[in-house]
């Protein structure tokens, strides 16, 4: 198969118009690695598989490590409260404030509207002002009562390492996990990364306007590093070499509402999937204009890990998954949902409205009798989004849904719910988002 994908890569960012990307893979205890196209198109420069990706909210399970070697060490428990540690640390909501836990950050479970995308400087007190920010976040959702992806809570996270190590994120990143397991392509911060070829992110196949996101932003998605050492960091948690006990982190700790594309369960850091009756241990991320996403099999030991700095990201480095997956380990990955043969009817009426968040405002209207969806970025990073785009939405049963842009390979699923209160939502994106008008 190593032969197969060095030619197989430059074929599949030509068919996802990706500019240019890496991968690299452990199988059997030796590691494989690749790369195609070109780091910049403006530039020219040659992507090698030792070049470094931004690997975006891949991040959260390093931050989440550090988090749990702290448990380790008796500094805190998953059930302690933010606020124990944090005393200054608050959000509007009070109760929340005195009882969200290390264990709601980790999962995603805080309910805190945490799409908070804030310029906090590039001073080493950058992450302690994003946790000042956060006074002012509401509740997306009730504490603990569903999951939705939280950015905040993940650098409200790193804060707490920040506070319980004595040093910043990006050195306790260095000390505790990068120079343990001798990563020597893995930076948080630019002056450093330049010192390598470093992958710049593309939109609609021009450079992006912005190389990186902001500072603060840290513990959440900064980490920039070459797929092998990604692969190496995943190698630690399958067999040891950073935590005492990092199965730990596999346990599922809630079910997520919409499982399509990432998995139905989410642990302490990781997303959990079962594929072909394997465990499936997984994260993506997303910056601006690249993305990465690493998958680890614990009962085979493969480790694969995929960067792209641009085009149809998220189609190419699940088609490379799918690719890779069957051939080494005969695993069969997860499709994305697809419009039914035969048409659902629903009536999707009661869905109609307005569902709103930090940083997104969605639109469920019914034209002719068809329910279209209408989504619109919204906050720091909407200068840096494509314009509100409205597709039609189609029925794959009575509370799941797809969507497709004409340009895009696959179609995005969509699903309805409600807490059990009755509060109605809509979960798209690993986010969920209550419906306010």
């Amino acid at each position: 198969m190593a032969g197969a994908m060095g030619q197989r890569l430059p074929e599949l960012i030509a068919e996802y118009e990706v500019p240019g990307a890496a991968l690299a893979y452990l199988h059997e205890g030796e590691l494989h690695e690749f790369a195609a196209g070109t780091l910049n198109v403006a530039t020219g420069v040659e992507a090698t598989p030792d070049a470094l990706y931004q690997i975006g909210s891949v991040s959260k399970v390093w931050t989440a490590t550090l988090i749990m070697l702290l448990i380790e060490r008796g500094r805190l428990t998953l059930d302690t409260p933010v606020s124990e540690v944090l005393p200054e640390f608050k959000v509007a909501d009070p109760e929340v404030t005195k009882t969200v836990t290390i264990r709601h950050l980790l999962t995603h479970t805080s309910g805190i509207d945490g799409d908070l995308f804030l310029d906090t400087g590039r001073g080493d007190d950058c992450v302690a002002k994003y946790v000042e920010a956060c006074a002012d976040l509401i509740q997306n959702h009730p504490l603990g009562v569903t999951q939705s992806y939280c950015n905040s809570g993940f650098v409200i996270a790193g804060r707490i390492a920040e506070r319980l190590g004595g040093k910043r994120w990006d050195d306790l990143i260095r000390e505790e996990i990068a120079e343990p397991l001798g990563l020597a392509h893995t930076w948080t911060l630019p002056e450093d990364v330049l010192r390598f070829r470093a992958a710049m992110g593309h939109a609609e196949g021009e450079p992006a306007p912005v190389w990186g996101l902001m500072r603060g932003m840290g513990p959440a998605g900064l980490i920039c590093a070459s797929p092998a050492d990604v692969v190496a960091f995943a190698r630690a948690h399958l067999e040891g070499g950073l935590l005492a006990d990092p199965q730990a982190m596999w346990e599922p700790q809630v079910d997520v509402p919409n499982p399509y594309g990432l998995g139905p369960q989410w642990g302490l850091g990781w997303i959990l999937d079962e594929w072909s009756g394997q465990r499936v241990l997984s994260h993506g991320g997303n910056t601006i204009g690249q993305h990465a996403m690493l998958w680890a099999v614990p009962g085979t030991g493969t480790i694969v890990c995929v960067t792209a700095n641009g085009g149809h990201s998220g189609s190419f480095t699940r088609a490379v998954a799918t690719e890779l997956f069957a051939e080494l380990d005969g695993l069969t990955v997860p499709q994305m949902p697809l419009p039914p043969e035969t048409p659902v009817e629903v009536d999707a009426t009661p869905y109609a409205g307005v569902y709103e968040r930090a940083g997104a405002l969605l639109t469920v209207s019914i034209k002719d009798g068809e329910p279209w969806l209408r989504f619109e970025a919204t906050g720091a990073l909407a200068a840096l989004q494509p314009e509100a785009q409205e597709h039609q939405l189609i029925a794959v049963d009575g509370t799941t849904f797809v969507c497709k842009a004409p340009e895009a390979p696959e179609w995005t699923p969509v699903v309805f719910y409600e807490l059990a209160d009755g509060s109605p939502y809509v979960h798209m994106g690993a986010r969920a988002t209550p419906k306010t008008g």
